[in-house]
């Protein structure tokens, strides 16, 4: 390919709006362009490396026995209707109709249509299991979508389900496929990605992993305890707290607090950390509006994703009227109206001593004993787990949080949808079955702006040789001299004859043009041929990321730099 017969443009200004590099450099490199909020065009640059991420993805499903469909993007709203998620998937899915007035979803994800494709099929157990995959476009209406590939709202994903007649089956197979999930990202040049327990969300089912990059910029929260190995998303984390019990339990006494209402201003106030508070929290309950109040340890925040599972519906902060009986900034768990439910978190189970809401205007309570005021209360885990927290595994106070991109999931999902839609077989009895399912996920887009957030300088993105655009970037230096484009023109024939890839720049502009331009495609191996270097006989041979610049002899140049570029694919 000559670069510049190559479609797009290259620029320098970082756009004003791109705060995160992979976006910055896919726009300042000519890889997309935007078309509406987060949704975008790719040019071919981008569309090479996607395409050999999905080559890659392809080599590793295959290797599990894995089959290839494609499912649609439109779908039916009535398969959705068979598994519940018509309802209960909020904006984000997105659903219109046909001139006959028919409902459709864009498939955001395709559960209901991999046990629509294969329901009549997998009728015996004696077909059992098997994997089926696709690489398909998706469309999710994310309400903020943000940095580029990174969040968007129409991708392209692999998502693939597996279908098993016995938990060990499927345990087995699970196993497997995160085995092959570590390999492709290792492949792809990010073996730093690590997985992590996750919350299933609206997926459903029990065991979960996602895989995550730590990142500064990644929009995920990863809990990690370096002592013992521990890792989860904070949705699937487990807060654990110790509560210092004083020896002796102050009675209960109201203290006015004249307009305070914030925990910080009540703790400050009352000269006592925030961690002998108790805060309240109001939601309602999106399945009948319900209000209900959540009581926590001040310092800590609450995990609604714990919250949702454990309610088993969704929730939403509460519209607090006069009718409630509520007071703002005044709410606590004693004298709460009988009428609204409550709920503990753990973190206050034994605690002595705290300050709470009064329930009355401008009064707060101090003395409040757990065990004293509510001797058969019920605790659970409503907590997100903090900085410094105890690690629910080992026991050491060494929790860390950090951000991360996810650039993969997969789930045990059990029989959440084969038996919502009517899928069953018959095992070796002649007895009806449910089979059990996984899911596995990977988005392409955003693990190929994952790559270039870990992969690139201040100069544009180094890009992996599985996955760059090109192998090698040959330039031309001095075009207008007819001894260097003819050496140029003889290694782009011989290069491309030995099969390596090459984007061969013998345009007539600048040093500073043609490496600032190198730079922002971040092809990882660079030949330069120069008049300079055409009187040593040699040529320049370096690598993208500096790790090295050699001369190499004009008639060795070929032969060289393709053994280097096979040696870096091996």
């Amino acid at each position: 390919m000559k670069l510049e017969k190559l479609v797009g443009e290259r620029f320098k200004e970082r756009p004003a709006d791109c705060v995160i590099n992979s976006h910055a450099f896919f726009l300042r490199g000519g890889y997309m362009k935007g078309v509406a909020n987060g949704i975008y065009s790719s040019f071919l640059p981008l569309k090479r490396i996607t395409h050999k991420i999905e080559e890659i993805i392809r080599q590793e499903m295959d290797a599990l026995d894995g089959q290839e469909v494609q499912l649609p993007v439109v779908l039916p709203a009535s398969l959705w209707e068979e598994s519940g998620r018509y309802q209960s998937v909020g904006a984000e899915l997105m659903r219109f109709s046909d001139r006959n007035g028919s409902p459709l979803v864009l498939g955001m994800t395709h559960e209901e249509a991999a046990v629509q494709l294969v329901r009549e099929y997998g009728q015996s157990y004696g077909r059992y299991p098997f994997f089926i995959y696709q690489i398909q476009t998706k469309f999710r209406d994310e309400a903020r979508p943000r940095g580029g590939m990174i969040r968007v709202r129409e991708f392209t994903m692999k998502d693939g389900y597996s279908f098993h007649t016995s938990e060990q089956d499927l345990e087995a197979f699970y196993a497997r496929c995160l085995e092959a999930y570590e390999r492709i990202f290792q492949r792809v040049g990010l073996p730093e990605v690590i997985s992590v327990a996750s919350d299933s969300g609206m997926m459903g089912g029990g065991v979960s992993h996602e895989f995550m990059l730590l990142t500064p910029v990644g929009e995920d929260t990863v809990v990690l305890c370096p002592e013992c190995g521990y890792r989860a998303n904070m949705e699937a984390a487990v807060c654990r707290m110790e509560n210092n019990r004083d020896e002796v339990s102050a009675p209960l006494e109201a203290v006015y607090t004249p307009n305070i209402h914030t925990i910080e201003d009540v703790c400050e106030f009352l000269h006592s950390p925030q961690e002998k508070s108790c805060k309240a929290v109001v939601y309602q309950r999106e399945d009948d509006n319900s209000v209900f109040v959540l009581f926590l340890r001040g310092d800590l925040e609450v995990n609604e994703a714990r919250l949702n599972a454990y309610l088993g519906c969704g929730i939403r902060p509460a519209v607090i009227t006069p009718e409630t009986g509520l007071h703002p900034g005044y709410i606590g768990p004693v004298g709460l109206p009988d009428s609204i439910p409550m709920l503990l978190d753990r973190s206050l189970c034994g605690a002595n001593n705290l300050s709470c809401g009064g329930n009355r205007e401008e009064y707060h309570y101090v003395g409040l004993d757990m065990a004293r005021e509510f001797p058969n209360a019920e605790y659970h885990d409503f907590a997100k787990a903090k900085e410094g927290g105890l690690c629910p595994v080992c026991g050491k106070p060494a929790l860390q949080i950090r951000r991360g991109i996810e650039v993969g999931n997969i789930f045990q999902l059990g029989d959440k949808y084969t038996r919502s839609m009517g899928m069953q077989y018959l095992d070796q009895n002649g007895e009806a079955q449910y089979p059990i399912m996984g899911c596995y996920g990977i988005g392409v887009g955003r693990l190929a702006a994952s790559v270039c957030e870990a992969r690139h300088d201040d100069y544009g993105p180094i890009w992996p040789v599985s996955i760059a655009p090109w192998q090698l970037h040959l330039c031309c230096m001095r075009a207008d001299d007819s001894a260097a484009h003819d050496c140029a023109d003889r290694f782009y024939e011989e290069l491309q004859k030995a099969g390596v890839e090459v984007l061969y720049d013998d345009r007539k502009v600048s040093a500073g043009v043609m490496f600032s331009d190198a730079d922002l495609l971040g092809i990882p191996f660079r030949l330069i041929v120069s008049p300079r270097n055409l009187k040593n006989g040699v040529c320049e041979f370096s690598a993208r990321d500096k790790s090295f610049s050699e001369q190499l002899p004009l008639d060795e140049a070929v032969r060289l730099v393709t053994g280097r570029i096979r040696e870096a694919l091996a």
